[in-house]
């Protein structure tokens, strides 16, 4: 878990939203949300965001300049949404894996790759933590609206870094700091209010989305995560700040011979 480095005491409890949990049962319950919701996650996140998280997805695409015969990595891929288009980009002579953590989610993904005609990837249970690659065997790797949900969030931008080849890039989609503090209360009113109504009428789980919510707070600012990846050895990164800073993307390179 991260931890202040002046602190020789490292926490043996991280946030599980708003609630403190032992470090070894966040992964656990992390999992228990997302199999709740995985069959309805995709109609959630069009009520959710209006739609919108599907321009979010199409800036990390186009900011990730993906190229014909190039291998990506889409972690914490859920539903296969940035594995698809990044399978079009990459052609018959490249590669996309989807890994998600959570079979539930993994088995979606899967499933709505294959009704799209998306056929023959690579589909991988995998910790963002600790993935279960070569070194230096993709070109880019992404993660979107995966790394809140990661207990040490340090180990898994490491590891996402290891994974790269030399000029590779890592894209990070995630909620973030709305940047104006009108747009943040109007915010806080729809996430804690219309967000856990939605959750218990549409996805019949409204403790699950209320965790959503919270786990959103909860997230590094901007800057702060754009530290954390210089911390890991990734160079050249920049935040693009979307819907007033409501979401970010954060891309970094992994520059060294």
């Amino acid at each position: 878990m991260s931890h202040d480095p002046s602190d020789p005491k490292p926490s043996s409890t991280t946030h599980f939203g708003y609630q403190q949990v032992p470090v070894a049962d966040k992964q656990k319950r992390v999992a228990e949300v997302f199999s709740s919701v995985a069959r309805r996650y995709d109609l959630m996140n069009d009520l959710m965001s209006m739609g919108v998280h599907r321009l979010w997805k199409r800036f990390v695409i186009d900011l990730a300049g993906v190229r014909a015969g190039e291998r990506v990595l889409d972690v914490a891929g859920g539903t296969g949404d940035l594995t698809r288009e990044f399978a079009k980009q990459v052609g018959p002579r490249g590669q996309v894996v989807l890994s998600d953590i959570n079979a539930a989610m993994l088995g979606e993904g899967r499933r709505r790759l294959i009704d799209q005609g998306v056929v023959g990837l690579p589909v991988v249970q995998a910790n963002a933590e600790m993935l279960p690659f070569a070194d230096r065997s993709f070109d880019c790797v992404t993660i979107g609206f995966g790394l809140r949900n990661v207990t040490d969030k340090d180990a898994a931008l490491r590891s996402m870094r290891r994974v790269l080849k030399p000029g590779g890039r890592l894209l990070v989609l995630e909620f973030s700091k709305p940047l104006n503090a009108g747009l943040s209360k109007l915010y806080d009113q729809y996430s804690f209010k219309l967000l856990p109504l939605m959750g218990r009428f549409v996805a019949r789980d409204e403790a699950s989305y209320r965790y959503l919510a919270e786990s959103i707070r909860m997230h590094p600012d901007q800057q702060t995560l754009k530290g954390m990846m210089e911390n890991a050895g990734l160079e050249r990164c920049q935040v693009y700040n979307l819907t007033g800073g409501i979401v970010a993307v954060h891309r970094g390179f992994r520059l060294d011979a």
